[in-house]
């Protein structure tokens, strides 16, 4: 497939063909703020100012918002270089959404209470559907938040082509927000997500570019896998899958090795290929550098990886059994 170009304006603000993931910050609660905000600055000024915080990415009192606050308290003069989409709606430990106009308001009046003003909220995306609110009463709620100068616009995030229709025709999202690496292609079938957003319109944000750390190169066996790592419990990290999945991650790792580049930067490549913003995370500075140094992927490169896919099945779904039910929706 010949390549796409990612978006160059998301929100009516140019952004970098490569963003930034905050998840990975605060969701552990282990990183402290002033560390935190070094690979943060470091994306900015590697022209990753696109950037995706969550109000679920870590507890009440310390996500990303918080962090965000400590960051543009420190540096005022980048608040108006970021464009920040902020994910909400969401109780991660429950996997359940509230996109009730109730629910809604209640998010983003909350996080605009922990940012304080540092910075405002370019978009706002609920992170998964909920099942109990219509589409087009959300977006409702959505578009009244936009009137009211509380957040710039809105966005969606793992829906289907059919959602994103519905919604557009209330009101058009500023992006959609969807996993996208090689080992999750779903959104790329023909008339899906991605046709659906080209057709449209909106601008595709692709977050996972490395597959939950697979396309990073680091894991060769299942004792690369830290004891206690969140991954343990995914599908496609489990004894029997990932001795199969592991075949894909050195295609990568082998195309990489050829062209002289990492294997992450392999991945982000194939993804902004696609047309797609990818927003890759990182908690250290030189990670952050390596992700914003785009490589661009020659047809030849293209074509090895697409043989891969072709002739390695991927084992497993994206997520465990009880996170799967508000995906695709």
């Amino acid at each position: 497939m010949a390549p796409a170009n990612p978006p160059k304006t998301i929100a009516g603000k140019p952004v970098g063909s490569v963003g930034f993931g905050m998840m990975n910050l605060t969701i552990s609660g282990k990183i402290t703020h002033e560390e935190a905000i070094k690979p943060m600055k470091a994306a900015l000024e590697n022209g990753a100012n696109f950037w995706n915080a969550g109000t679920f990415y870590g507890p009440p009192t310390a996500n990303s918002l918080h962090l965000l606050k400590y960051y543009f308290t420190k540096y005022p003069e980048d608040a108006s270089r970021v464009v920040l989409s902020v994910k909400g709606a969401y109780d991660m430990r429950s996997q359940v959404p509230d996109c009730s106009a109730e629910g809604l308001r209640a998010a983003v009046d909350e996080a605009l209470r922990v940012l304080n003003g540092t910075k405002t909220i370019d978009l706002f995306e609920c992170a998964r559907i909920d099942p109990n609110v219509p589409v087009e009463t959300m977006v409702s709620t959505l578009l009244q938040l936009i009137r009211d100068g509380k957040i710039g616009s809105y966005g969606l995030s793992e829906v289907s082509a059919a959602t994103i229709r519905r919604a557009y025709a209330v009101h058009p999202p500023a992006a959609v927000e969807e996993e996208l690496n090689l080992f999750s292609r779903h959104v790329l079938d023909e008339g899906d997500v991605a046709d659906t957003c080209r057709e449209l319109g909106i601008p595709l944000v692709g977050y996972s570019p490395m597959g939950s750390g697979w396309l990073t190169g680091q894991f060769k066996t299942l004792d690369d896998l830290p004891t206690g790592d969140y991954r343990h419990h995914f599908p496609r990290f489990q004894p029997g899958a990932f001795e199969q999945n592991v075949k894909l991650a050195e295609a990568v790792g082998t195309v990489a090795q050829k062209k002289g580049c990492s294997s992450a930067q392999v991945a982000i490549a194939w993804v902004v290929r696609q047309g797609v913003l990818a927003i890759p995370g990182a908690t250290k500075v030189h990670r952050v550098e390596e992700n914003c140094n785009l490589v661009e992927l020659t047809d030849a490169e293209a074509a090895e990886l697409q043989e891969a896919v072709d002739y390695t099945a991927v084992a497993g779904d994206r997520y465990p059994e009880a996170a799967k039910k508000h995906l695709n929706k």
